[in-house]
């Protein structure tokens, strides 16, 4: 396995879309032809299977330095208000676009750090959402919360308000790597919000790990994992540190990168973690995602029902996902678009009564075709072409792109398909690479993604 991850250990993508974000055709994008794109596919699923909502709620109060997300930093809580008023008002002008009631099948509330908010403000939002559209009976609402501020009344008023999924940052439990990240929080306090959230009632507990942190070795890694055990949450999130100062700036230049772990010492963190949390009953269902056999993402998973998104994995799907707050992306499966990533400029966009969207992508007919050939990768380990509408021209350049991973044992290709085998998992961003025909035609000049492995 070593030589093996030697040799494809190479810069690629995470998949959460095809194209993935700098593939995107920005120069032909337009605001009014993705809306277009909004309003047919809504059309043609909202009343079957409804729409979901990212609502991306940027505030923290201190700065995380291994953090790639879209944030502000403060301290001031009376950015709330005004925050909630703008997500209302465009939250207000896609229904204006929309103009039939949106049925909600998800909602997700990411950061930043959501528990920033108060309670009130969070219900505030909420309460607006739920008055100008129906709920699905079959809802999945969840949030992520910070340890050190997520509070019984966040997790009392979001419960009454349908939530049963939150999920819960870790990362590390040494105190050293947590000192160097900016990222203290006891054992104590994560053991608090898990419990209290247990006794109110949510079905459904994530705990999100990171391997590839500065000063992070298997020691300190099987002591935080085995101290995660003892809180058995019912799904885990073991991410791979992706460190690309070079896209994210001075936030993850916070520790020295001599102090991060080797590229063999990173993907040992990874591979004896896997083992460690299999024997303690834990089933990998996606890449760096794990749950108990009781969890509704190991169920979907065995039905083949699983989905991934710019939100990670999920047990449903819609067609329709509409991101609101500064920098949400939204996904129509038509097309992708992404909000102004500055709040000052989401602001203004809002001020001026337009739905702020800065950039995004519209899918041609071969886009389509390949994306749903990545989607069926990196959730079901396999795909197909037997059908004339799953193949393309470059089909056969994509094969023969494999061969050399299929002689690696990491893949089996048939006339019609191909499937990853169990040793092949740890290689299927890599495996994706080959049919990613966007990013083969435009190779970049500089590094842009992390490493694969």
């Amino acid at each position: 396995m070593k030589e093996l991850i030697h040799k494809y250990n190479i810069p690629g993508p995470r998949y959460t879309s095809y194209p993935t974000v700098p593939y995107w055709d920005n120069s032909s994008f337009s605001a009014a032809a993705y809306l277009e794109t909004l309003k047919r596919s809504f059309k043609e699923s909202n009343a079957k299977q409804g729409i979901s909502l990212y609502i991306h709620l940027p505030f923290c109060e201190s700065l995380c330095t291994f953090c790639a997300c879209h944030k502000r930093i403060t301290k001031k809580h009376s950015v709330e208000a005004p925050y909630i008023d703008a997500v209302i008002k465009e939250w207000n002008l896609y229904l204006e676009l929309l103009q039939d009631k949106p049925l909600i099948s998800e909602i997700h509330l990411g950061g930043g750090t959501p528990t920033f908010f108060a309670m009130a403000e969070l219900e505030r939002l909420l309460q607006h959402i739920f008055s100008t559209s129906d709920i699905a009976e079959e809802h999945t609402f969840s949030f992520e919360g910070h340890p050190n501020n997520t509070r019984l009344e966040h997790l009392e008023g979001l419960y009454k308000l349908g939530f049963r999924r939150c999920s819960f940052g870790v990362q590390d439990y040494a105190e050293k790597v947590q000192i160097a990240i900016n990222r203290v929080q006891p054992f104590e306090n994560v053991l608090n919000v898990t419990n209290a959230a247990r006794r109110i009632g949510y079905n459904s507990i994530s705990h999100d790990l990171v391997f590839g942190l500065p000063f992070q070795n298997w020691a300190g890694m099987e002591r935080t994992i085995r101290r995660t055990l003892e809180l058995k949450p019912d799904r885990l999130a073991f991410y791979s540190y992706a460190h690309v100062p070079w896209i994210k700036g001075v936030g993850q230049r916070g520790f020295d990168e001599n102090d991060l772990p080797s590229g063999e010492e990173k993907r040992a963190l990874y591979e004896n973690g896997k083992v460690l949390l299999e024997e303690l009953g834990y089933v990998e269902v996606g890449m760096d995602h794990f749950s108990l056999p009781t969890d509704t993402l190991y169920q979907s998973m065995v039905n083949k029902t699983i989905h991934r998104n710019f939100m990670g994995y999920s047990s449903s799907s819609t067609q329709v996902m509409i991101g609101l707050g500064m920098s949400s992306i939204s996904d129509t499966w038509y097309g992708f678009a992404q909000n102004e990533k500055d709040l000052e400029a989401y602001y203004e966009r809002l001020a001026q009564n337009e739905i702020p969207l800065m950039r995004g992508h519209i899918l041609n007919q071969e886009d389509l075709i390949i994306r749903r050939h990545i989607l069926n990768l990196m959730c079901l380990l396999e795909t197909s072409w037997e059908k004339p509408e799953e193949q393309f021209k470059e089909l056969p350049d994509t094969l023969e792109r494999l061969q050399e991973m299929a002689q690696d044992g990491l893949l089996e290709i048939s006339d019609t398909g191909l499937k990853i085998t169990e040793k092949g998992r740890t290689f299927a961003r890599n495996i994706c690479m080959s049919f990613d025909l966007r990013m083969l035609r435009d190779k970049p000049e500089t590094r842009i993604f992390s490493m694969t492995v």
